[in-house]
Formats: C-alpha cells, structure tokens, sequence
C-alpha cells in the first residue's frame, strides 16, 4: 500500500446504512432520542459497536453529550479491539483518510509519526482492512463534530499501560477527545449478562482496570487503558447507558452487553 490511499468502508450496509441520505438520518434520529443533558462535554468516552440497531441508541446516548464542542473538538484518537487480526501491540493505519458513506476524514498523520515511535505501536493496514469496531463509530462522529483529523488505532493483546502511554501522549487540550470503542458480555442469557455487564459498569465508575477481564468486554484492552490514565489523572468516569441486545433488537436467551461511559 501506498502512503496516499483512503480505507473504504467495510461494514457500510451491514452494520449500518450504506447509503448517505439514510445514513445521516438514521444516526440524526438516535442523537435527538437521546436525553439531554446540562453535564459538560467529556474528554475520553466508552461506546459500543455493534450493528446500529443494536447498540446504536447506546452509543447516541454519549455522543450526544459533544454536540455543544462541535466547533470546540478537531481531533479524535479513537481505539477499539482487533476481531480479525491477532498481534501485540496497537496498530495504526497508513492511510490519508478514512471513507464512510458521509465523506472522507483525514487522518492526523503527524501524531500517528510520533506515537510510532513507542515500541507498542506498529503500522498494521492489515488490522485495520476489514474492522468494524473503528469504523462503526466514524459516521456518529461526522454527524456531531462540524470537522476533525482521526487519530485510529486498533489494539491488539497489550497492557494497560502501554494503551495509557499512547493515550497520555495524545491527551492535549479540549480539541482532542478520546473515543473508546467496545461491546460488554457476550452471549449469556439476558439475566446473567445484566449482572456481569452491571459489575463492569462498577469497575469502569471505579477505575478499576484490575476487574475487567477477558469475558466481560471485548474492548478490556482499550478500555483497561484508558481507566489507568483515569486513575492517574484523576478523572471521573459515569455511567449514561446500559443496556443489550435483549432491550433493543434481538432475543433474551443470548444477549449482548451495550455501555456507554462518559469521562471528564
């Protein structure tokens, strides 16, 4: 690959819609479904990625609390787990921009040349060619932010503190918000997944990296990240949405685990 190509959608039309005019208004009604809020804007959010109709109310439900920084945020480090491709490390993309059916965003390649140089970063297009978990959360982004540079970053098995050290490189002021993307339990029945999905919600308020392990959230590598730099900063984390697939589009007997946490 060369340095100047675009990463076209690869889920467009699978887990959500392909086309812009739907696209845009599908991802408008959830925003304006979500409650409003006085709460101020987030630095660092936790939003699932699943197909739309499942966990695309969760997500609205943090990414409506941007829209008061849609002037305000230009630049977006979004992280969310390998389901394709296994590797250490966190995997950065070489490509210019990334397509969705709402347009082109271009990549923050200056950042993503300094956070190279950590020896837990490696470019891997290979990661990043047929992930939904980035991508599933780009259009919400184009629809609440006015315009903005992404920061991608897929993250493979790797500690909480190497995800913290990238993290903390990118932090910077208001214009830069952190997006994590990941989904909660899998599987269980609607009962057993409400228990597990509510003592990871704990964990996240707590910022206890510590209690989430590999059966609780697909993204645990990202997100465990993300709360050891909470920790270490001092940040607060709180709880705006949970809920699975049983509460929104699909059977109780195998579920889902949605969340959607907000950091300030």
């Amino acid at each position: 690959m060369t340095a100047s190509h675009t990463r076209p959608p690869a889920v467009a039309g699978m887990f959500y819609p392909a086309g812009p005019a739907e696209l845009h208004t599908t991802v408008r009604q959830m925003l304006d479904a979500a409650a409003p809020t006085e709460e101020p804007v987030p630095k660092a959010i936790i939003v699932p990625h699943a197909g739309y109709i499942y966990s695309g109310p969760i997500a609205a439900s943090a990414y409506a609390r941007l829209r008061p920084a849609r002037d305000v945020i230009h630049r977006v480090i979004l992280l969310g787990p390998s389901h394709r491709v296994p590797f250490y490390g966190l995997a950065v993309s070489t490509a210019e921009q990334f397509a969705t059916p709402l347009g082109d965003i271009p990549l923050d390649r200056e950042a993503i040349a300094r956070i190279s140089a950590l020896p837990q970063v490696k470019t891997l297009d290979e990661a990043h060619a047929l992930e939904h978990s980035l991508e599933v959360h780009l259009p919400f982004l184009q629809e609440v932010l006015a315009s903005f540079t992404l920061v991608p970053l897929v993250v493979g098995d790797t500690r909480p503190e190497d995800v913290g050290e990238v993290l903390e490189m990118l932090w910077d002021g208001p214009e830069t918000l952190i997006v994590i993307s990941s989904d909660l339990s899998h599987y269980h029945d609607y009962d057993t997944a409400r228990r597990m999905d509510q003592a990871t919600a704990r964990a996240i308020e707590g910022l206890r990296p510590e209690d989430i392990h590999y059966e609780d959230a697909c993204g645990r590598n990202p997100v465990n990240g993300l709360l050891h730099l909470s920790r270490k900063l001092g940040l607060h984390a709180h709880t705006v949405d949970l809920r699975n697939s049983g509460d929104t589009a699909g059977p109780r007997d195998q579920v889902v685990g949605y969340g959607a946490w907000v950091f300030d």
